[in-house]
């Protein structure tokens, strides 16, 4: 695996009702992961977003 693909480990996470979650952003540090749940938020109120960190990076499956 890539150096590069270590470096995005904070993943925004959309909640879903039924079916679980969507993985929506991946950045490489918290600020940077609560400044998108922010405009997420503000964009989407009525969404359930979290931020979570990414402790397997050797999954490609990110829901992307």
């Amino acid at each position: 695996m890539p150096y590069r693909d270590f470096l995005n480990r904070w993943l925004v996470v959309r909640l879903l009702p039924d079916i679980g979650h969507i993985v929506v952003a991946c950045c490489r540090n918290p600020s940077d992961a609560e400044g998108y749940l922010q405009v997420l938020r503000r964009l989407l109120p009525g969404e359930r977003f979290i931020i979570v960190f990414d402790s397997d990076p050797d999954s490609s499956d990110h829901g992307l």
